[in-house]
């Protein structure tokens, strides 16, 4: 199928974008890669009057070092990601969910801003970046906001960003010395969305537990953060209460606690390793 007749327009800053937005209404969308915004058009999922290509807003590209975080840009792709040499040193867990997104032609095309903005509670960016504890930089007419990864994911879709606001950057602080990451997914076949995923942090009290793909966003997992120092297998009970996934196409929500039960445990022995 092909998208309904639409309006384009081409941003060439911040500013301008914000401008073009504000003047073609609420029900304007802002288009990065377009990985999920175009196939969503195609399939006339949404009524979209407008596009508003930000794709040459330079400033919105990049990977650099913030004293104690890295701030990556809205527009830098999962392949830029992928392939950073400060990712990988400074926030292994992205390192290693990058390549795990979809399929090559679309980790050259699809963004991190365009991941977090839409917010699919089975994709991997949500999981990461609240395991690191992360920062969502938002700008608005109104200048820029900063939003704790915790409080940005408000349910299936939805997000803390606020009408006329765009992600423009995240910040992800340092990993710090002897910290470990360990990203895991199950999925039917390479490149589809996993069933089940897990973005964890081991950090001693500081560890944090992220799973993917078993609610309407992301879930911290809190009873079995706490339960670590008690071993693996009072991790893995605590999930009991830390998860409640629905049924869904994919497994039953019986089936995806237990996958998620064994993802702890091989990240578990992984980092132990």
């Amino acid at each position: 199928m092909k998208p309904a007749p639409l309006a384009y327009a081409r941003a060439t800053d911040i500013g301008h974008a914000l401008a073009l937005w504000r003047e073609a209404g609420p029900d304007a969308r802002l288009i990065a890669g377009g990985q999920s915004l175009i196939a969503g058009l195609n399939l006339r999922l949404s009524d979209v009057p407008v596009v508003i290509d930000i794709t040459r807003i330079e400033s919105l590209r990049g990977i650099e070092e913030a004293g104690t975080v890295l701030r990556i840009g809205a527009l830098t792709t999962h392949d830029d990601i992928a392939r950073s040499a400060l990712v990988a040193q400074h926030a292994p867990a992205m390192a290693q969910a990058a390549p795990l997104i979809a399929h090559a032609a679309i980790r050259t095309r699809g963004t991190i801003g365009g991941s977090l903005a839409y917010a699919d509670p089975a994709a991997e960016w949500p999981a990461v970046v609240l395991a690191l504890e992360g920062t969502i930089i938002a700008a608005s007419s109104k200048g820029e906001r900063r939003i704790r990864a915790e409080d940005f994911f408000l349910g299936l879709f939805e997000t803390a960003l606020q009408p006329f606001e765009m992600i423009v950057a995240v910040e992800i602080p340092k990993a710090a010395p002897g910290e470990r990451h360990v990203v895991k997914e199950l999925a039917r076949r390479s490149g589809d969305y996993a069933m089940v995923g897990l973005v964890a942090r081991f950090a001693g009290a500081r560890s944090r537990l992220a799973f993917f793909g078993v609610g309407d966003t992301p879930v911290l997992a809190k009873g079995a953060m706490t339960a670590l120092g008690s071993g693996v297998e009072a991790a893995s009970a605590a999930l009991d209460g830390d998860l409640d996934p629905p049924d869904d196409l994919q497994a039953s929500g019986a089936m995806k606690r237990h996958l998620a039960k064994v993802l702890l445990k091989r990240a578990l022995a992984e980092a132990a390793g």
